[in-house]
């Protein structure tokens, strides 16, 4: 072991593919200004110069193991991750999801932060239990009070100052720097300039709920500009039945099935409102990047995306294509509301999305207590 007096950070992640870079990011980002240095480690995936930059950590580790090999008691990853810290003087450690907390609540003696970014983690008996085995030296953050909400309820007894929220949040300049405006977007999506545009992201499957959105939409046409559009970016297994679905309701030319675009939030200046339909979004990060690139946001009003558009967007209920149709034909007709719209986004996402204001959440939370 080293004997360093350094303050370390460790932060262990199951992967850096699709949001869960920028998760690293965000959580690295805490320590800036303070005696810690931060130790990424990325249990699954191949080393990559990109990801390196993009963790912005003060060095990272890449295990490179397949999903396939981490499965079942992952003696391998524990052995390496009891190896990591033997080498260095961690503080503590961060966890992302629920096998890095199994492995690095195995692997060392840390106390470890797991943060959890989905419903349902500790329902299973299995992870009940071990999560009670080891909670002198737990603590949980859920992404968004729904999600801490449902841990808390999974984990009944525990004290609930160890199971807490620390909002997801977007580094500002950098999404905003990337924008292309109005025009290039819609050149790029293939989208025409004088439409009006609802705009969607995600996958193209049940818990995304773009069936509703169809209908919604279909049902509002009469009543939104003309030439308006949907605008579906995504892929997925329902796309053959979504498809069949726009041509049902008659709307068949008034839908785009963008399929997957690389770096999407770039494009989100085409769209001149976005609409999330989704069942209990644990979060909701693509709301962030709606609000980042001054879209009005629609959502369903259940899982996290309440937390992020209350007070700013527009709410309707899960499920209900005449709430969104009502949602969407409000928007179209309040255009003259849309700078004190943006200006409401503009101090939500500054209040509590960033990376300075949830830094300062995080060390005033009571497991950071103590801490230099």
């Amino acid at each position: 072991m080293t004997h360093s007096t350094e303050l370390r950070v460790l932060q262990f992640c199951h992967g850096y593919d699709g949001p869960f870079l920028d998760c690293a990011r965000q959580y690295a980002s805490l320590f800036v200004g303070t005696p810690y240095k931060v130790t990424t480690v990325y249990l699954t995936g191949e080393p990559s110069a990109a990801v390196e930059a993009g963790s912005g950590s003060d060095e990272v580790i890449f295990l490179g193991y397949h999903s396939a090999d981490v499965r079942g008691l992952k003696l391998a990853a524990i052995a390496d991750i009891k190896r990591i810290a033997r080498q260095r003087s961690f503080a503590f450690c961060i966890a992302h999801r629920f096998k890095p907390v199994y492995v690095a609540l195995l692997g060392t003696d840390l106390p470890v932060i797991g943060v959890h970014h989905a419903f349902g983690d500790y329902r299973r008996r299995s992870r009940f239990l071990f999560a009670n085995w080891f909670k002198r030296r737990l603590s949980l953050l859920g992404v968004s009070d729904a999600v801490r909400d449902d841990i808390r309820e999974s984990l009944p007894g525990w004290p609930a100052e160890r199971i807490e929220t620390l909002y997801n949040r977007v580094d500002l300049a950098a999404i905003q720097a990337e924008l292309l405006d109005r025009e290039q977007a819609r050149e790029a999506l293939g989208l025409a300039k004088d439409s009006w545009v609802v705009g969607n992201v995600g996958r193209l499957h049940p818990d995304k709920d773009q069936a509703t959105l169809l209908r919604g939409f279909a049902q509002a046409l009469p009543q939104l500009p003309p030439n308006s559009l949907l605008a579906i970016m995504g892929s997925g297994k329902l796309e053959s039945a979504l498809k069949a679905l726009a041509q049902e309701l008659g709307v068949a030319g008034q839908v785009r099935f963008l399929g997957q675009v690389a770096h999407g939030r770039r494009y989100f200046r085409a769209f001149d409102v976005f609409a999330l339909s989704s069942d209990h979004e644990p979060f909701g990060m693509v709301l962030l990047e709606a609000m980042a690139a001054d879209v009005p946001v629609i959502c369903t009003d259940c899982g996290g995306g309440v937390e992020v558009v209350a007070g700013v967007g527009l709410l309707f209920p899960l499920g209900d294509a005449s709430g969104l149709a009502r949602q969407l034909a409000r928007q179209a007709a309040e255009l003259e509301r849309l700078p004190e719209c943006r200006e409401r986004m503009a101090a939500r996402l500054h209040e509590r999305f960033t990376d300075e204001a949830v830094r300062e959440r995080f060390w005033a939370l009571p497991l950071m207590a103590g801490r230099p």
